[in-house]
């Protein structure tokens, strides 16, 4: 059985790959902006849970402006 911090490392492992994923194709549709935007709101999430607030403010800024990229985007 997983422990809590093997699984909160897996958890922030998901949260960056999705990250660099959607990063790489907002060219291609509006909806990996949105993508890009959840997994910074994880990233911080993830940065929350292991204490490193300074990791976590930026990156709730970064899924701010994707949010309004995403926004800004609108067909």
């Amino acid at each position: 059985m997983p422990t809590t911090r093997e699984m909160t490392e897996v958890f922030g492992f998901i949260s960056v790959t999705v990250m660099l994923i959607a990063y790489s194709l907002e060219h291609r549709a509006r909806v990996y902006v949105l993508l890009f935007a959840i997994g910074c709101a994880c990233a911080a999430a993830y940065a929350a849970m292991i204490h490193s607030l300074p990791f976590a403010g930026v990156e709730a800024i970064w899924a701010v402006v994707a949010l309004r990229r995403w926004r800004a985007r609108r067909p």
